[in-house]
């Protein structure tokens, strides 16, 4: 006889898969978590779809960084802006993977695709784009286009919606400053993607407006004067840099 768990029976049997007993405790542990090949989801979303992983693990570690240094339970303190130099350097990863971990924690999580010039969480979350910040920075959208994230209890993304011919100027208008102020009440923790910052200057305007700023630096690509220039930027905007990720 084999001292073993029922899980680890089941397996030896044949009865269950490793990740049918992953779904099993998710389900046991009420933790959200995505089935692969059943969500319109990306897998690039990882933090979605495994928690025994070094890489959600690291994300972990980020999240209990952020609650410390930011996310406090203070209403004037739960949205924060993604910034990166360039395209390319894991800022939209970031902050996907980012809103699914604090959905996980049990926090109201909303993700913002602030980049409305190379939008890209509609298709990392299966979303539908005709309809997003764009409009209703434009006034011909409401707060309601939020969108549930189907399996992803606890977590809703505002995606950037159409192309618009004037970005810059729409995020610069007192009407998102009083979006993100009607946001804050009915969510936890806001979470915004935004634009290259040494390729724009929209990301300045966004971290003016959520007031903190979350760096992302890629390993041998960026290039540390345009991250000086970024940590610059946001101490000009008298908003806080929270941290930086590489």
């Amino acid at each position: 006889e084999e001292d073993l768990r029922f899980g680890d029976a089941a397996i030896k049997l044949g009865l269950l898969t490793r990740a049918d007993i992953i779904v099993a405790l998710a389900h046991q542990f009420d933790h959200p978590f995505l089935e692969r090949g059943a969500s319109k989801v990306s897998e690039e979303v990882v933090a979605a779809y495994t928690f025994f992983n070094p890489q959600v693990e690291a994300l972990r570690a980020l999240r209990a960084q952020l609650s410390l240094r930011w996310f406090d339970g203070d209403p004037l303190r739960n949205v924060l802006a993604i910034l990166s130099a360039e395209r390319g350097e894991g800022r939209s990863f970031i902050a996907a993977n980012l809103a699914v971990i604090f959905s996980q924690l049990g926090e109201r999580t909303l993700l913002i695709d602030a980049d409305l010039r190379n939008p890209r969480q509609h298709d990392l979350f299966g979303l539908d784009n005709r309809a997003g910040l764009s409009a209703v920075l434009s006034g011909r959208g409401r707060p309601d286009t939020v969108q549930h994230v189907a399996g992803l209890l606890g977590l809703s993304v505002l995606t950037a919606g159409g192309l618009p011919p004037n970005p810059l100027e729409l995020l610069a208008r007192p009407l998102f400053s009083r979006l993100l102020a009607e946001l804050r009440q009915k969510f936890d923790v806001i979470i915004l993607d935004s634009p290259a910052a040494s390729e724009y200057a929209d990301a300045q305007t966004v971290t003016v407006r959520t007031g903190a700023a979350l760096v992302v630096v890629r390993k041998n690509a960026a290039r540390m004067w345009k991250v000086r220039g970024i940590s610059d930027s946001v101490t000009h905007c008298r908003a806080t840099v929270v941290g930086t990720v590489l």
